[in-house]
C-alpha cells in the first residue's frame, strides 16, 4: 500500500510515508563487530623493538657482523683513490706525450717505415743465411777494403801495428780470401747449372714445338684424305647418271 501511494504521484513528499535515512562510514563502523574487536585495543599494543627482540638475537650471528668492523670500514684509504685518479689523468698523459716526444713529418715516418722493413727478418728465411745475404755482405767488405786501401792514411796504420795485430790482420785476410774462394766456387756451379737447366728447357721447348708442328700436319693430311673420300663417290655417282647404256639395261 506504501509503494502504491509513492508512486501515485511523483511530486507528492515520501518523507512521512517512509522516511529515508542517510548512511555513512561512520556508522556502518561503529555497528561492525569486528571492526570494534580489532581496535578497541590498538591504542595498548607497544610498538615492536627490533634491537631488542629475539629475531635479531638469531640474526646477529648467522652474519658474523660487529661493530668494530662497520667502524673499521668507515675509514677508507683515500691514497689509492688518489693514485686511480692520477693514472686515469688522459689528460696528462696526452700532454706529457706531446711534450716529450718531437713532431715527425712524413718522410721521416716513411724512411723509419722502410728501415723497420729492412731490419725486420723474414720468417720463412732459416736462420742460416742466404746466398744474396752473403754476397752483399762480402760486397760490403770488399768496399771497406777498397776505401782503406785507397786512404794514404792505411800504410801509416799498418806500419804502427804491432806483431800480434799484423797476425791477426793476415788471418783476417785469409779467412776473407778463403770465404771469397768459396762463394766464387759456389756462384760458378750455381751458373753452370743454371746454365744446363736453361740448355734442357730449350730443347724441350723446341722438341714441343716440333711435335705440335708434326700433329698439326697429320691433322691436315686427314682432313685432305676425307675431302676427298667424299668427293670420289659423289663423281661415280654422276658419271653413272650420264650413261645411257646402263639405264637402259636396268629397264629391261
Amino acid at each position: 500500500e506504501k509503494l502504491t501511494v509513492c508512486f501515485r504521484n511523483y511530486n507528492t513528499n515520501t518523507e512521512n510515508i517512509a522516511p529515508v535515512k542517510p548512511i555513512s562510514e561512520e556508522n556502518i563502523m561503529k555497528d561492525d563487530e569486528i571492526w570494534n574487536a580489532l581496535t578497541d585495543n590498538y591504542g595498548n599494543v607497544m610498538p615492536v623493538d627490533w634491537k631488542t627482540s629475539h629475531t635479531r638475537t638469531l640474526h646477529l650471528p648467522t652474519l658474523n657482523l660487529s661493530e668494530k668492523a662497520l667502524n673499521d670500514n668507515l675509514n677508507l684509504d683515500l691514497s689509492d683513490d688518489e693514485e686511480l685518479r692520477e693514472q686515469l689523468d688522459m689528460h696528462s698523459i696526452i700532454v706529457s706525450c706531446i711534450n716529450d716526444e718531437p713532431l715527425f713529418t712524413a718522410e721521416q715516418v716513411i724512411e723509419e717505415i722502410e728501415e723497420m722493413m729492412q731490419e725486420s727478418p723474414d720468417p720463412e728465411e732459416d736462420d742460416t743465411p742466404t746466398q744474396s745475404d752473403r754476397l752483399s755482405i762480402l760486397s760490403q767488405e770488399i768496399q771497406t777494403l777498397k776505401r782503406s786501401n785507397t786512404s794514404n792514411s792505411y800504410e801509416e796504420r799498418v806500419k804502427r801495428l804491432s806483431m800480434a795485430e799484423l797476425n791477426e790482420l793476415l788471418e783476417e785476410i785469409e779467412t776473407a780470401i778463403k770465404d771469397y774462394s768459396e762463394e766464387l766456387i759456389q756462384q760458378l756451379a750455381l751458373r753452370d747449372e743454371l746454365e744446363f737447366e736453361k740448355e734442357v728447357k730449350n730443347s724441350f721447348i723446341s722438341i714441343l714445338i716440333e711435335v705440335q708442328n708434326k700433329q698439326k700436319e697429320h691433322r691436315e693430311t686427314m682432313k685432305k684424305k676425307k675431302k676427298q673420300k667424299n668427293s670420289s663417290p659423289q663423281n661415280g655417282k654422276q658419271e653413272k647418271s650420264h650413261m645411257p647404256g646402263t639405264v637402259s639395261c636396268k629397264l629391261i
